[in-house]
């Protein structure tokens, strides 16, 4: 068996609590979910996700959208569809 290593870090509460409730759920312990994460960054040789910067238009959308500002607003499907553009 392999030597094991110990990996210490720090994490909201409330976040561990909801991630180890999906852990619990796949019948996974945190051990082994971490273990599963980092042989799938071994295996893609980095992390098994797509993580972008956002550029400046789309942070500047995300926060007027936090702050409720320039939002389209549609009753109906048909209706955001017009308002958009598509």
């Amino acid at each position: 068996m392999n030597k094991s290593a110990m990996i210490r870090a720090r994490i909201e509460e409330k976040l561990k609590e909801d991630v180890n409730k999906v852990f619990d759920k796949l019948g996974l312990s945190t051990t082994e979910a971490i273990t599963l994460f980092y042989k799938q960054i071994k295996l893609h040789k980095g992390l098994p996700f797509s993580v972008k910067i956002p550029n400046k238009i789309t942070k500047k959308v995300f926060e007027e959208t936090d702050k409720k500002k320039n939002l389209i607003k549609a009753g109906k499907m048909e209706n955001l569809f017009d308002k958009i553009e598509i």
